[in-house]
């Protein structure tokens, strides 16, 4: 960084910090920050200060949003009887984007990985059993990726579930071993949520 400015070492030392930019993709985000518009570029300030301000979890589902419950939850046509569990907001979009999910969501925000000391009690599970305790559930559908902490988790959920009777299934058909819901397309989601499976 010695090359740079203060401020502009400083902008691409930041943008370095945000998942999937590297330092090359942050060189070229600050230099081109720096030469925009400056009304775009407080655009985007203020943006990025509104999200951090008013942004916070749904008291029922946790996903993001601005009220007490996120726009998901606030939909009344939407059937209460069918949760699906996704790891974070970015596989809820995922699902939503198809158009096809009626049901509402629970989001873990994150997954089971006693590698990195993330354990039940670090993530959203306690929440999702009181949930199906409380309600007339009839499905819970574990959509978390097909990789070894997504599939720990849907195996840890089953298992506090099945005492509650409650059908639980895990979305199967069209999604690779290791990949993620957020970089799939509509159809392959689609075909997972139709062809998931008991477990």
């Amino acid at each position: 960084m010695l090359y740079y400015a203060p401020p502009l070492a400083r902008l691409i030392e930041e943008l370095e910090r945000l998942p999937t930019i590297g330092p090359k993709s942050a060189q070229r985000l600050a230099l081109y920050l720096v030469q925009a518009p400056s009304e775009q570029v407080r655009h985007l300030a203020e943006a990025l200060l509104e999200v951090t301000e008013k942004i916070r979890t749904c008291s029922l589902c946790f996903n993001f949003s601005v009220e007490e419950l996120c726009p998901v939850c606030q939909e009344e046509r939407r059937d209460w009887t069918t949760i699906c569990v996704v790891a974070d907001s970015r596989d809820l979009m995922a699902i939503e984007n198809t158009g096809e999910y009626r049901g509402v969501y629970h989001v873990l925000q994150g997954l089971l990985s006693p590698a990195e000391g993330i354990g039940p009690e670090d993530i959203r599970i306690r929440e999702l059993v009181e949930r199906v305790k409380n309600n007339t559930v009839r499905e819970v559908i574990l959509a978390t990726n097909p990789v070894v902490e997504g599939d720990a988790t849907a195996l840890y959920i089953a298992k506090l579930l099945k005492p509650l009777g409650v059908k639980t299934t895990r979305l199967a058909l069209g999604l690779p071993v290791g990949g993620d819901l957020d970089y799939a397309d509509r159809v392959t989601i689609v075909r997972a949520l139709e062809g998931r499976r008991e477990i």
